[in-house]
């Protein structure tokens, strides 16, 4: 889809061509079983615990974003 940006001259072409790259990187909703939830319980209590930083990957419109924090 690189080659089509020099094409994208007018804003409306560019927005629909940022469409067409966003739905191509889509993914499909992961899908958690019962021991990957309570592991991830566990590693989320044991973090507030301790006040270690935690990476949190979740799942949005097609993306999965992962962010970084403090519980």
């Amino acid at each position: 889809m690189k080659k089509w940006r020099p094409f994208a001259t007018m804003p409306e072409q560019y927005v629909g061509l940022k469409e067409i790259i966003n739905k191509q990187s889509e993914v499909a909703q992961p899908v958690l079983t019962e021991e990957k939830m309570e592991q991830m319980n566990f590693t989320l209590i044991e973090a507030l615990h301790t006040n270690k930083q935690v990476y949190l990957t979740y799942y949005k419109k097609g993306q999965c974003i992962t962010e970084t924090g403090f519980i």
